[in-house]
C-alpha cells in the first residue's frame, strides 16, 4: 500500500529534475537516467505511478535503493536537528 504525503515543494523537485532527466537522455553533458532515477525518488511520496517505478527499482538494485534510503534518512535527521538548534537560538534572545 502506497501512503502518499503531499507537498508542493518535493513535487516541483521532482518534477524539475524529471525534466532534467529527459534533457540529460538527448544532451551529452547531462546525465539522464541519474536525473530520472533521482526525480522518481523523490515523487515516490507524491504520486502512485512514481512508487510504482520506484519499487522496480528497488527490486532491481536493492542494495544501492537500501542505501540511498539511509542517506534520506540521514539528511533529513541533520536538517530536523540543525532546526531545532536556530529554533533554540532565537528563543534564547
Amino acid at each position: 500500500m502506497v501512503i502518499l504525503r503531499p507537498s508542493l515543494s518535493r513535487k516541483a523537485a521532482g518534477w524539475s529534475l524529471l525534466v532534467l532527466g529527459v534533457l540529460g537522455l538527448v544532451l551529452p553533458f547531462l546525465q539522464g537516467f541519474l536525473f530520472l532515477a533521482l526525480g522518481v525518488f523523490v515523487l515516490r511520496d507524491q504520486h502512485i505511478w512514481a512508487a510504482q517505478r520506484w519499487g522496480w527499482v528497488a527490486g532491481r538494485w536493492p542494495h544501492h535503493v537500501g542505501r540511498v534510503e539511509a542517506m534520506e534518512a540521514s539528511l533529513g535527521r541533520r536538517v530536523g536537528g540543525a532546526a531545532e538548534r536556530i529554533r533554540r537560538l532565537f528563543t534564547r534572545a
